[in-house]
């Protein structure tokens, strides 16, 4: 049996006629609930042994209340209560009780969450069958559904351990009774994994289980048992904590206190609208607007914040020093807290930010990342430039700089070989990734939990990282996790791969609640079920529409909520009437209260949610009116009407040196874009692709054309061979690019479909007398003026000569035919003229060379000759007029300023 597990006494079984166990205090949700619970305490029975000192002695009463928070709220209200000093009672929470009790030698240390877990999904992962059944497509997709069973686990312990302790009823008996709610058909049809959950449970209980042994230490403090005792909670006691108040019962008095859910302890208009929250059915007799409740429907998110943070700091203002923000939408809720602090107003959050959000555990998981992925260059990079990596080294900046550049224009997109090639030609920048290289070679392999974490603490040691983030607040509750997992997992033995060990540690981090360092307590955000038995000067709920309020509840996996009703588990039913219950409680023991949300989301109505609405319903009904609305009136302020102009930079001592012929388009295109690009230098990172680009596919092409053209030039191929010639040297070059990416297949397509048409156009070019000279040149040349001087350069793609001995440049473009005719006919593109310019051959003609699928030809400007002479008086007007001190306004079209990497700096849009 089950139950021989946990020798427990039977003084639990005991007739309840021995039992001392007073019937449950009910006080009525609201403002004054701990001053009635401190007025009932000073009156009842349970205080007879105090009274001969006139109550200034209790110290022999022990109170357990759900939290800290609370035991100040009930010493507070005992002292206003008794009026004069006393000693108060041992007011503490359940689970710090039990961390004091002395452990017994005889009682086996139960495993920590951590080894419980990775234990559970070491037995998951033993199984393929089980992968299967639950769709896991790796191990570490176990891992969630480790955590999932393990939560599921401690419900059914809780709700049956009592009962199985008892001896009343079998586990097999229950199983059979919950089944027998559901329909015959419904029965047939439970899944495999509901029955396998079953089967997993009682496999765990008879082990080392967390939650029995706790329930055993539980039963041991209630037969050791010394004073009276009280119990304070919002709800009623679960099974486990029912069988402990029985028990200890049996020899000293013992009171519990909770909320009364009886319609006439509440609202009458709450009554009214929400009836299913109440243990009677009895309607209310009248019904009126309750006391300082009010709506906030708010236009946007942004609007939601902004009355949000303003209510807050006109509450403030009036002298409220305790307010609460509802935060039901997290994410509007984040943004009031922006607003709060922008506003000098400090926020102690208690929704529980998940440590993985902060900047310090980002680092120790970029850390993994860049192990996983093999130096990825985005994770890589991501490691590189956290301030708690290798922090102490000299110019790390600008070594992180350097390598970033290398890895860009390299593109290369991952692995330790080819980030420290790309980054050879800086040696102290290799040297700083050689040093990561290092260590991250560590973390290899199949270790047990204690290796894992001693390796990774080595790591972190040898990159700086540990004393960083020990300077850090939210770095010391990282290096606390890891030391608390380490004491956790001592004794786990089993052995897993980095992949599960970053998995885990991943999880813990999300699981792992971050602690800010809180002074001031006046303004708190919490969670709905974090106001249970508080009160508030003020409270604010945002999020108050039918998709946040109530809040989503997670779905309750493997047994239908027949079962679970049969089994003792918290149905959907139940967890809506507790959340129900929270918001009426919330209502009432706040004397003002403001339900915001966002009325219009998308541009369509979005209505509160249906709980208020059933309460404006009921009001309506009743004759009392429609709930007030909220006003907020920010402070008005006056601001200066300041006009913005285009941007006109004047920077004669940043004059390039050098300008190259996309520079001058740049400068044609907009002035403001030359300046920002290439005279401030800030022109835009490579991007990092592993899919080749347009770009791509013109060096290709460059290649293999200056390739074959030499080929030809240097040896006789005869007419039939040159297709195959050009073909062979298209498979070399499109072979490489094909092996690193197969979405170059489609470049690879496209030029077989242009190929022949090429072929044509060169034939047809060699008949005309034209013959290649040579490609892929690069030339240089100076222009100067009075107190100035500017060298021009670039490389020419094509060099052909005719039998009188005149030179014509081309130059290869992927794009059509047409649209290269349009660009010379509008003027707009300067290349060929800035190439002949630029090149000390007698050039008589310059072509671009269109490369289109099935289609190859020229577009040519009308007269070189004279575009060459126009083109260099301009430019050398134009450079003399910036050094002089010209405006280089931002004047760029739209069709240049929508591709623009500048456009944020000179903010066109704004003036």
């Amino acid at each position: 049996m089950l139950g021989r597990q946990y020798p427990l006494s039977n003084r639990h079984t005991a007739s309840a006629n021995t039992s001392m166990l007073h019937a449950s205090l009910l006080i009525p949700p609201g403002a004054a609930f701990w001053r009635d619970v401190a007025a009932a305490l000073a009156r009842h029975a349970i205080l007879d042994d105090c009274r001969d000192g006139g109550l200034r002695d209790l110290s022999g009463l022990r109170v357990l209340v759900p939290s800290f928070l609370h035991a100040q709220q009930l010493k507070s209200a005992l002292a206003r209560e008794l009026g004069h000093a006393f000693i108060p009672p041992r007011v503490t929470t359940l689970s710090a009780w039990l961390g004091v009790l002395m452990p017994d030698a005889s009682t086996p240390v139960p495993p920590s969450p951590s080894e419980r877990l990775m234990a559970l999904y070491d037995a998951l992962r033993q199984h393929a069958w089980i992968k299967r059944l639950f769709t896991a497509r790796r191990n570490t997709d176990l891992l969630p559904l480790a955590q999932t069973l393990l939560a599921l686990f401690d419900e059914l312990t809780t709700a049956l351990l009592p009962v199985l302790e008892a001896g009343d009823q079998d586990a097999d008996d229950i199983w059979e009774a919950a089944l027998q709610q559901l329909a015959p058909a419904a029965r047939g049809m439970l899944s495999d994994e509901a029955q396998l959950v079953w089967m997993l449970w009682k496999t765990q209980l008879d082990g080392n289980d967390a939650a029995g042994l706790r329930y055993r230490r539980m039963l041991q403090l209630a037969d050791e048992a010394a004073c009276p005792l009280v119990w304070i909670d919002a709800g009623a006691p679960d099974a486990m904590i029912q069988s402990f108040l029985d028990t200890y019962a049996l020899s000293q008095p013992v009171l519990p206190v909770r909320l009364a859910w009886q319609a006439a302890a509440v609202h009458p208009a709450y009554a009214g609208a929400w009836r299913e929250a109440f243990d009677d059915a009895a309607a209310p007799a009248a019904c009126a607007l309750p006391p300082g409740l009010s709506l906030c429907p708010a236009a946007s998110l942004e609007d939601e914040a902004a009355r949000g943070a303003q209510t807050v700091i006109d509450w403030l203002r009036q002298g409220k020093d305790s307010i609460a923000i509802i935060a039901q939408d997290r994410m509007t809720a984040r943004r009031v807290r922006a607003l709060l602090e922008r506003a000098k107003v400090f926020v102690c959050d208690e929704t529980g930010w998940q440590l993985s959000t902060t900047r310090a555990a980002a680092a120790l998981a970029a850390l993994l990342d860049a192990v996983a992925t093999r130096a990825e260059t985005v994770a890589l990079l991501d490691l590189l430039k956290s301030p708690f990596v290798l922090d102490d080294v000299a110019d790390k900046p600008d070594l992180v700089m350097a390598l970033e550049l290398s890895l860009r224009r390299a593109n290369v997109l991952g692995g330790w070989e080819a980030a420290l090639h790309a980054a050879s030609r800086h040696p102290e920048a290799q040297a700083l990734l050689q040093q990561v290289e290092e260590q991250a070679r560590k973390l290899h392999g199949r270790k047990p939990l204690g290796q894992w974490i001693a390796v990774t603490d080595e790591v972190m040691q040898a990159l700086g990282m540990h004393s960083a983030l020990a300077a850090d607040h939210a770095g010391e509750q990282v290096i606390g996790l890891l030391d608390a997992l380490r004491q956790h997992c001592a004794r786990a033995e089993h052995m897993f791969s980095f992949s599960e060990w970053r998995a885990f540690l991943g999880m813990q981090m999300e699981a792992t609640p971050y602690i800010p360092n809180d002074s001031d307590r006046r303004v708190v955000m919490l969670q709905l079920a974090g106001a249970r038995l508080r009160c508030f000067d003020a409270v604010l709920m945002i999020g108050a529409d039918a998709d946040h309020l109530p809040s989503q509840q997670g779905e309750t996996l493997f047994f239908a909520n027949a079962v679970r009703r049969e089994l003792g588990l918290a149905t959907r039913e139940q967890r809506h009437t507790s959340q129900l219950r929270d918001f009426i409680e919330l209502l009432s023991a706040n004397r003002e209260v403001v339900l915001s949300w966002q009325a219009q989301r998308h541009g369509d109505p979005n209505p509160p949610a249906a709980w208020i609405e059933r309460l404006q319903l009921a009001l309506e009904r009743g004759g009392a009116g429609a709930l007030p609305k909220h006003e907020v009136r920010p402070q008005a302020q006056t601001l200066q009407p300041l006009p913005v102009t285009p941007p006109a930079a004047v920077a004669p001592d940043l004059l390039p040196q050098r300008l190259s012929a996309s520079a001058y388009n740049s400068l044609v295109a907009c002035p403001y874009q030359f300046f920002a690009n290439r005279m401030l230098g800030l022109t835009s990172l490579d991007e990092l692709s592993d899919m080749p680009e347009k770009s791509d596919y013109g060096d290709w092409l460059h290649r293999i054309l200056a390739t074959y053209h030499e080929t030809l030039r240097t040896k006789k191929v005869t007419a039939e061979s040159r297709e195959a010639l050009l073909r062979d040297i298209t498979e070399q070059v499109f072979s490489q690019s094909l092996d690193r990416s197969a979405a170059a297949l489609g470049f690879y397509d496209r030029w077989q479909k242009t190929l022949p048409a090429y072929l044509a156009w060169a034939e047809e070019r060699e008949a005309d007398g034209w013959q290649f000279v040579f490609g892929e040149r690069v030339y240089e040349k100076t222009l100067h003026w009075d107190g100035g001087k500017i060298t021009l350069h670039g490389r020419i793609d094509r060099v052909d000569e005719n039998a009188d001995g005149e030179r014509a440049i081309l130059d290869y473009k992927t794009s059509s035919m047409q649209a290269l005719r349009d660009r010379l006919k509008e003027g707009e593109d300067h290349q060929l003229a800035f190439y002949g310019m630029l090149s000390d051959l007698p050039v008589s003609q310059a072509h671009y060379v269109a490369l289109e699928p099935g289609r190859a030809g020229t577009a040519e400007p009308r007269d070189l000759a004279q575009w060459q002479r126009l083109l260099e008086e301009r430019l050398v007007a134009t450079m003399q007029a910036i050094a002089k001190g010209a405006p280089l306004q931002a004047s760029g079209i739209n069709q240049i300023c929508q591709y623009c990497d500048v456009r944020g700096l000179c903010r066109k849009g704004a003036w």
